[in-house]
Protein backbone atom coordinates (compact mmCIF):
# COMPACT_ATOMS: atom_id res chain seq x y z
CA UNK A 1 0.00 0.00 0.00
CA UNK A 2 1.63 3.12 -1.19
CA UNK A 3 0.82 6.02 1.61
CA UNK A 4 -0.01 9.41 0.09
CA UNK A 5 1.74 12.86 1.02
CA UNK A 6 -0.20 15.11 3.58
CA UNK A 7 0.60 18.65 5.39
CA UNK A 8 -0.43 19.95 8.49
CA UNK A 9 -2.63 23.27 8.28
CA UNK A 10 0.57 25.32 8.17
CA UNK A 11 1.52 23.50 4.95
CA UNK A 12 4.42 21.34 6.47
CA UNK A 13 4.19 18.00 5.15
CA UNK A 14 3.19 15.05 7.77
CA UNK A 15 5.95 12.33 8.56
CA UNK A 16 6.18 9.62 6.27
CA UNK A 17 3.75 6.74 7.46
CA UNK A 18 5.28 3.34 6.70
CA UNK A 19 2.92 0.55 5.53
CA UNK A 20 1.52 -2.37 8.55
CA UNK A 21 0.38 -1.69 12.28
CA UNK A 22 0.83 1.89 13.66
CA UNK A 23 -0.20 2.73 17.55
CA UNK A 24 -1.13 6.25 17.66
CA UNK A 25 -0.18 7.44 21.24
CA UNK A 26 -1.06 10.92 22.96
CA UNK A 27 0.09 12.56 25.68
CA UNK A 28 -0.77 15.42 28.18
CA UNK A 29 1.96 16.00 30.48
CA UNK A 30 5.60 15.48 30.54
CA UNK A 31 5.77 12.40 32.92
CA UNK A 32 2.76 10.53 30.00
CA UNK A 33 5.01 11.65 27.19
CA UNK A 34 7.77 9.70 29.12
CA UNK A 35 5.67 6.76 29.74
CA UNK A 36 4.28 6.58 26.49
CA UNK A 37 7.93 6.74 24.64
CA UNK A 38 8.93 3.96 27.25
CA UNK A 39 5.64 1.99 26.45
CA UNK A 40 6.55 2.45 22.41
CA UNK A 41 9.99 1.38 22.51
CA UNK A 42 8.65 -1.99 24.44
CA UNK A 43 6.23 -2.56 21.52
CA UNK A 44 9.13 -2.11 19.18
CA UNK A 45 10.90 -4.90 20.74
CA UNK A 46 7.94 -7.38 20.45
CA UNK A 47 6.66 -6.25 17.11
CA UNK A 48 9.57 -4.71 15.15
CA UNK A 49 7.82 -3.88 12.49
CA UNK A 50 5.15 -1.47 14.39
CA UNK A 51 5.05 2.24 13.83
CA UNK A 52 5.03 4.08 16.88
CA UNK A 53 3.66 7.82 16.45
CA UNK A 54 3.61 10.04 19.25
CA UNK A 55 1.32 13.64 19.70
CA UNK A 56 1.67 16.00 22.82
CA UNK A 57 -0.23 19.06 24.37
CA UNK A 58 2.77 21.63 23.47
CA UNK A 59 1.75 23.94 26.28
CA UNK A 60 2.08 20.81 28.78
CA UNK A 61 4.75 19.17 27.11
CA UNK A 62 8.04 21.00 27.34
CA UNK A 63 10.57 17.78 26.87
CA UNK A 64 12.66 17.91 23.95
CA UNK A 65 11.62 15.58 21.16
CA UNK A 66 14.55 12.67 22.16
CA UNK A 67 16.71 11.86 18.76
CA UNK A 68 15.52 8.14 18.23
CA UNK A 69 14.40 6.80 14.69
CA UNK A 70 11.90 4.52 16.48
CA UNK A 71 9.35 6.84 17.25
CA UNK A 72 7.38 9.25 15.06
CA UNK A 73 7.07 12.12 17.06
CA UNK A 74 3.90 14.47 15.24
CA UNK A 75 1.82 16.79 15.48
CA UNK A 76 -2.03 17.20 17.09
CA UNK A 77 -4.69 18.52 14.14
CA UNK A 78 -7.43 21.30 15.44
CA UNK A 79 -10.62 20.18 15.84
CA UNK A 80 -11.13 21.69 11.81
CA UNK A 81 -12.90 18.65 10.85
CA UNK A 82 -10.63 18.83 7.54
CA UNK A 83 -7.42 18.90 9.97
CA UNK A 84 -8.85 15.52 11.42
CA UNK A 85 -10.13 13.70 8.07
CA UNK A 86 -6.38 14.70 6.72
CA UNK A 87 -4.80 13.36 9.98
CA UNK A 88 -6.94 10.30 10.43
CA UNK A 89 -6.35 9.67 6.54
CA UNK A 90 -2.46 10.17 6.81
CA UNK A 91 -1.79 8.22 9.82
CA UNK A 92 -4.45 5.48 9.64
CA UNK A 93 -3.62 4.21 13.37
CA UNK A 94 -4.99 0.91 14.19
CA UNK A 95 -5.37 1.95 17.97
CA UNK A 96 -5.07 5.40 19.70
CA UNK A 97 -3.61 4.86 23.74
CA UNK A 98 -5.21 8.87 24.93
CA UNK A 99 -3.11 10.12 28.14
CA UNK A 100 -4.91 12.45 30.34
CA UNK A 101 -7.50 15.00 29.72
CA UNK A 102 -8.00 17.59 27.13
CA UNK A 103 -9.61 15.55 25.41
CA UNK A 104 -10.70 16.71 21.29
CA UNK A 105 -14.34 15.30 21.14
CA UNK A 106 -14.49 16.08 17.35
CA UNK A 107 -11.36 13.80 16.78
CA UNK A 108 -12.56 11.41 19.33
CA UNK A 109 -15.71 10.86 17.35
CA UNK A 110 -13.93 10.44 14.03
CA UNK A 111 -11.90 7.81 15.31
CA UNK A 112 -14.73 6.08 16.66
CA UNK A 113 -16.68 6.29 13.70
CA UNK A 114 -13.80 4.69 11.67
CA UNK A 115 -13.43 2.10 13.90
CA UNK A 116 -10.09 2.93 15.49
CA UNK A 117 -10.50 1.32 19.07
CA UNK A 118 -9.36 4.29 21.27
CA UNK A 119 -8.41 3.80 25.13
CA UNK A 120 -8.57 6.40 27.40
CA UNK A 121 -5.96 5.89 30.37
CA UNK A 122 -4.47 7.47 33.41
CA UNK A 123 -7.31 10.18 33.44
CA UNK A 124 -7.68 11.73 36.78
CA UNK A 125 -11.33 12.79 37.76
CA UNK A 126 -10.36 16.46 37.57
CA UNK A 127 -9.84 16.31 33.49
CA UNK A 128 -12.79 14.25 32.73
CA UNK A 129 -15.20 16.59 30.66
CA UNK A 130 -18.02 17.98 32.63
CA UNK A 131 -21.49 18.57 31.87
CA UNK A 132 -22.26 21.89 31.18
CA UNK A 133 -26.29 22.45 32.49
CA UNK A 134 -28.16 19.95 33.90
CA UNK A 135 -30.93 21.62 31.63
CA UNK A 136 -28.82 20.38 28.44
CA UNK A 137 -28.26 17.09 27.27
CA UNK A 138 -25.24 15.48 28.39
CA UNK A 139 -22.30 15.08 25.63
CA UNK A 140 -19.93 14.27 28.05
CA UNK A 141 -21.17 10.57 27.95
CA UNK A 142 -21.77 10.28 24.17
CA UNK A 143 -17.69 11.35 24.24
CA UNK A 144 -16.65 9.05 26.91
CA UNK A 145 -18.34 6.25 25.43
CA UNK A 146 -16.73 6.86 22.30
CA UNK A 147 -13.46 5.06 24.23
CA UNK A 148 -13.09 1.23 24.21
CA UNK A 149 -11.99 1.19 27.40
CA UNK A 150 -11.49 3.88 30.58
CA UNK A 151 -8.07 2.90 32.75
CA UNK A 152 -8.50 5.16 35.89
CA UNK A 153 -5.87 5.25 38.47
CA UNK A 154 -8.14 7.73 40.67
CA UNK A 155 -11.27 6.67 42.72
CA UNK A 156 -12.96 10.25 42.30
CA UNK A 157 -12.67 9.54 38.23
CA UNK A 158 -14.12 5.71 38.48
CA UNK A 159 -17.06 7.31 41.09
CA UNK A 160 -17.86 10.35 38.14
CA UNK A 161 -17.51 8.21 34.95
CA UNK A 162 -20.49 5.65 36.52
CA UNK A 163 -22.48 8.82 37.83
CA UNK A 164 -21.94 9.88 33.70
CA UNK A 165 -23.46 6.91 32.86
CA UNK A 166 -19.83 4.91 31.90
CA UNK A 167 -20.62 0.95 31.86
CA UNK A 168 -18.72 -0.49 34.95
CA UNK A 169 -16.94 -3.01 32.44
CA UNK A 170 -15.39 -0.34 30.44
CA UNK A 171 -13.84 0.53 33.34
CA UNK A 172 -10.67 -0.22 35.45
CA UNK A 173 -8.44 1.30 37.98
CA UNK A 174 -5.30 0.90 37.59
CA UNK A 175 -2.03 2.26 38.92
CA UNK A 176 -0.34 5.84 37.25
CA UNK A 177 0.84 5.86 33.75
CA UNK A 178 4.80 6.11 34.64
CA UNK A 179 8.24 5.21 32.62
CA UNK A 180 9.87 1.81 33.70
CA UNK A 181 12.85 -0.06 34.06
CA UNK A 182 14.49 -2.14 31.06
CA UNK A 183 17.47 -3.07 33.40
CA UNK A 184 20.59 -3.96 31.67
CA UNK A 185 21.85 -7.51 31.17
CA UNK A 186 25.35 -9.34 32.47
CA UNK A 187 27.05 -12.07 32.77
CA UNK A 188 26.32 -14.55 35.71
CA UNK A 189 29.69 -16.07 36.01
CA UNK A 190 31.13 -12.29 35.58
CA UNK A 191 28.93 -11.69 38.65
CA UNK A 192 29.89 -14.46 40.45
CA UNK A 193 33.81 -13.69 40.06
CA UNK A 194 33.86 -10.54 41.12
CA UNK A 195 31.99 -10.80 44.03
CA UNK A 196 34.03 -13.74 45.03
CA UNK A 197 37.09 -11.42 44.09
CA UNK A 198 35.48 -8.60 46.38
CA UNK A 199 34.38 -10.45 49.22
CA UNK A 200 33.12 -8.60 52.03
CA UNK A 201 34.57 -5.61 51.10
CA UNK A 202 31.87 -2.28 50.84
CA UNK A 203 31.61 -1.02 46.93
CA UNK A 204 29.95 1.86 45.63
CA UNK A 205 29.31 2.72 42.31
CA UNK A 206 29.54 6.10 40.10
CA UNK A 207 27.46 5.45 36.97
CA UNK A 208 27.51 7.77 33.74
CA UNK A 209 30.38 9.46 35.23
CA UNK A 210 31.89 11.79 32.54
CA UNK A 211 35.45 13.26 32.45
CA UNK A 212 35.03 16.70 34.14
CA UNK A 213 33.18 14.84 37.21
CA UNK A 214 36.14 12.54 38.21
CA UNK A 215 38.23 14.87 40.30
CA UNK A 216 34.80 15.80 42.65
CA UNK A 217 34.42 11.55 42.62
CA UNK A 218 37.74 10.55 43.88
CA UNK A 219 37.76 13.68 46.48
CA UNK A 220 34.68 11.98 47.74
CA UNK A 221 36.29 8.63 47.92
CA UNK A 222 39.54 9.36 49.57
CA UNK A 223 37.38 11.27 51.93
CA UNK A 224 35.51 7.91 52.81
CA UNK A 225 38.59 6.07 52.09
CA UNK A 226 39.87 7.42 55.97
CA UNK A 227 37.29 5.77 57.58
CA UNK A 228 36.37 3.00 55.74
CA UNK A 229 39.69 1.64 54.34
CA UNK A 230 38.52 -1.40 52.22
CA UNK A 231 36.20 0.54 50.59
CA UNK A 232 36.17 0.22 46.81
CA UNK A 233 34.76 2.65 44.39
CA UNK A 234 33.71 1.19 40.83
CA UNK A 235 34.12 4.20 38.89
CA UNK A 236 32.15 3.59 35.70
CA UNK A 237 32.99 6.28 32.85
CA UNK A 238 30.12 7.20 30.07
CA UNK A 239 32.01 6.63 27.03
CA UNK A 240 34.57 4.05 25.97
CA UNK A 241 36.94 6.93 24.76
CA UNK A 242 37.46 8.70 27.97
CA UNK A 243 39.04 5.46 29.54
CA UNK A 244 42.58 6.57 29.18
CA UNK A 245 41.54 10.35 30.69
CA UNK A 246 40.18 8.67 33.63
CA UNK A 247 43.27 6.34 33.96
CA UNK A 248 45.30 9.65 33.75
CA UNK A 249 42.97 11.22 36.61
CA UNK A 250 43.52 8.03 38.93
CA UNK A 251 47.03 8.32 38.98
CA UNK A 252 47.40 12.03 39.92
CA UNK A 253 44.94 11.29 42.91
CA UNK A 254 47.37 8.30 43.84
CA UNK A 255 44.71 5.72 44.29
CA UNK A 256 45.40 2.37 43.60
CA UNK A 257 43.35 1.29 40.81
CA UNK A 258 41.78 -1.97 38.99
CA UNK A 259 41.46 -1.14 35.37
CA UNK A 260 38.43 -3.71 34.24
CA UNK A 261 38.35 -3.22 30.89
CA UNK A 262 42.11 -4.27 30.74
CA UNK A 263 41.06 -7.31 31.83
CA UNK A 264 43.07 -6.63 35.34
CA UNK A 265 41.71 -8.48 38.44
CA UNK A 266 40.36 -7.03 41.48
CA UNK A 267 42.53 -7.45 44.34
CA UNK A 268 43.07 -6.64 48.12
CA UNK A 269 44.69 -3.67 47.46
CA UNK A 270 42.33 -2.56 44.43
CA UNK A 271 40.68 1.00 45.89
CA UNK A 272 39.29 1.96 42.60
CA UNK A 273 37.81 -0.60 39.80
CA UNK A 274 38.17 1.51 36.37
CA UNK A 275 35.53 0.50 33.83
CA UNK A 276 32.79 1.83 31.67
CA UNK A 277 29.22 2.12 31.00
CA UNK A 278 28.62 -1.26 28.79
CA UNK A 279 28.80 -2.94 32.19
CA UNK A 280 26.73 -1.35 33.99
CA UNK A 281 24.35 -4.36 34.48
CA UNK A 282 26.90 -6.53 36.34
CA UNK A 283 27.78 -3.12 38.16
CA UNK A 284 24.64 -2.12 39.56
CA UNK A 285 23.75 -5.80 40.66
CA UNK A 286 27.04 -5.78 42.67
CA UNK A 287 26.91 -1.90 44.27
CA UNK A 288 24.41 -1.17 47.31
CA UNK A 289 24.92 2.19 46.61
CA UNK A 290 25.34 4.36 42.70
CA UNK A 291 25.96 7.59 42.40
CA UNK A 292 24.31 8.59 38.91
CA UNK A 293 26.77 10.64 37.73
CA UNK A 294 26.26 13.01 34.52
CA UNK A 295 24.38 15.32 36.87
CA UNK A 296 26.57 16.85 39.00
CA UNK A 297 26.68 20.06 36.75
CA UNK A 298 23.24 21.54 37.11
CA UNK A 299 22.45 21.99 33.59
CA UNK A 300 23.24 18.45 32.74
CA UNK A 301 20.20 16.12 31.72
CA UNK A 302 21.10 12.96 33.57
CA UNK A 303 19.69 9.69 33.15
CA UNK A 304 17.01 7.50 33.74
CA UNK A 305 17.25 6.53 37.70
CA UNK A 306 14.57 3.51 37.63
CA UNK A 307 17.48 0.61 36.16
CA UNK A 308 19.85 1.15 39.29
CA UNK A 309 16.58 1.22 41.33
CA UNK A 310 15.48 -1.84 39.42
CA UNK A 311 18.60 -4.18 40.59
CA UNK A 312 18.93 -3.30 43.92
CA UNK A 313 20.52 0.02 44.46
CA UNK A 314 20.66 2.81 46.71
CA UNK A 315 20.40 6.20 44.08
CA UNK A 316 22.85 9.03 44.94
CA UNK A 317 22.60 12.48 42.36
CA UNK A 318 23.76 15.60 41.63
CA UNK A 319 20.95 18.51 40.55
CA UNK A 320 21.37 18.32 36.92
CA UNK A 321 18.52 15.89 36.22
CA UNK A 322 17.13 17.81 33.06
CA UNK A 323 13.33 15.72 32.15
CA UNK A 324 13.98 13.20 34.08
CA UNK A 325 12.80 15.33 37.29
CA UNK A 326 9.37 13.12 37.56
CA UNK A 327 11.50 10.19 38.36
CA UNK A 328 14.25 11.79 40.87
CA UNK A 329 11.16 12.92 42.38
CA UNK A 330 9.41 10.06 42.76
CA UNK A 331 12.44 7.95 44.32
CA UNK A 332 13.26 11.28 46.65
CA UNK A 333 9.73 10.81 48.34
CA UNK A 334 9.54 7.52 48.60
CA UNK A 335 13.05 7.53 50.43
CA UNK A 336 15.04 5.91 47.44
CA UNK A 337 17.39 8.86 46.14
CA UNK A 338 19.03 11.48 47.60
CA UNK A 339 20.70 14.72 45.97
CA UNK A 340 24.12 16.02 46.90
CA UNK A 341 26.00 18.86 45.61
CA UNK A 342 29.92 18.69 46.10
CA UNK A 343 31.94 16.13 46.92
CA UNK A 344 31.80 16.79 50.65
CA UNK A 345 28.59 15.90 50.41
CA UNK A 346 28.63 12.81 48.82
CA UNK A 347 31.96 11.36 51.06
CA UNK A 348 29.28 11.89 54.00
CA UNK A 349 26.28 9.92 51.98
CA UNK A 350 28.96 7.54 51.05
CA UNK A 351 29.85 6.64 54.55
CA UNK A 352 26.50 6.68 56.28
CA UNK A 353 25.26 4.49 53.41
CA UNK A 354 27.90 1.99 54.06
CA UNK A 355 26.00 0.57 56.88
CA UNK A 356 24.02 -2.34 54.95
CA UNK A 357 20.47 -1.27 56.75
CA UNK A 358 20.60 1.99 55.55
CA UNK A 359 21.03 1.10 51.82
CA UNK A 360 18.80 -1.56 51.99
CA UNK A 361 16.23 0.38 53.37
CA UNK A 362 16.48 3.15 50.39
CA UNK A 363 16.61 0.00 48.01
CA UNK A 364 13.67 -1.65 48.98
CA UNK A 365 11.94 1.87 48.83
CA UNK A 366 13.54 2.02 45.21
CA UNK A 367 11.96 -1.68 44.23
CA UNK A 368 8.08 -0.51 45.18
CA UNK A 369 8.78 2.72 43.12
CA UNK A 370 9.88 0.60 40.22
CA UNK A 371 7.10 -2.18 40.65
CA UNK A 372 4.66 0.32 40.78
CA UNK A 373 5.88 2.14 37.50
CA UNK A 374 5.37 -1.29 35.80
CA UNK A 375 1.98 -2.52 36.48
CA UNK A 376 -0.06 -0.26 33.90
CA UNK A 377 2.82 -0.73 31.17
CA UNK A 378 2.58 -4.31 31.37
CA UNK A 379 -1.23 -3.97 30.99
CA UNK A 380 -1.15 -2.13 28.28
CA UNK A 381 1.32 -3.82 26.63
CA UNK A 382 -0.68 -6.98 26.90
CA UNK A 383 -4.00 -4.59 25.54
CA UNK A 384 -2.48 -3.66 22.53
CA UNK A 385 -1.06 -7.42 21.79
CA UNK A 386 -4.33 -8.67 21.73
CA UNK A 387 -6.00 -6.26 19.90
CA UNK A 388 -3.75 -6.68 17.46
CA UNK A 389 -3.37 -10.06 17.39
CA UNK A 390 -6.98 -10.12 16.89
CA UNK A 391 -7.45 -7.55 14.12
CA UNK A 392 -4.71 -9.23 12.25
CA UNK A 393 -6.65 -12.35 12.42
CA UNK A 394 -10.12 -10.75 11.39
CA UNK A 395 -8.19 -9.65 8.17
CA UNK A 396 -6.77 -12.91 7.71
CA UNK A 397 -10.26 -14.34 7.60
CA UNK A 398 -11.68 -11.49 5.46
Amino acid sequence: MSWHKSFTAGGIPLPQRAPGELIWAHATSDERYLALCDLGHRLKLMRPDLSILITREPELCTLPIPEDSHLIVGELPTEHIAEIRNFLDHWQPDICLWAGGELRPGLIRNCCDRGINALLIDIEAHELPARRSRWLPDKSRKLLDNFSAILTPSTAAFTKLRRAGIATEKITTTTRLRISATPPGYHEDELSRVQDSLGSRQVWLSAHTRIDEIPTILGAHRNALRLLHRLVLVLSVERFSDLDAARDELREFGLRCTDWDAGEEVDDNTQVLLTCDEDLGLWYRVAPLSLLAGTLNAKANGHNPLDAAALGSAILHGPGIGGHDPLYQRLTEAGAAHMIHNSDELAVQVIQLSAPDKAAEMALAGWQVVTESAELTDQLLDRVQDILDLRESQNAAS
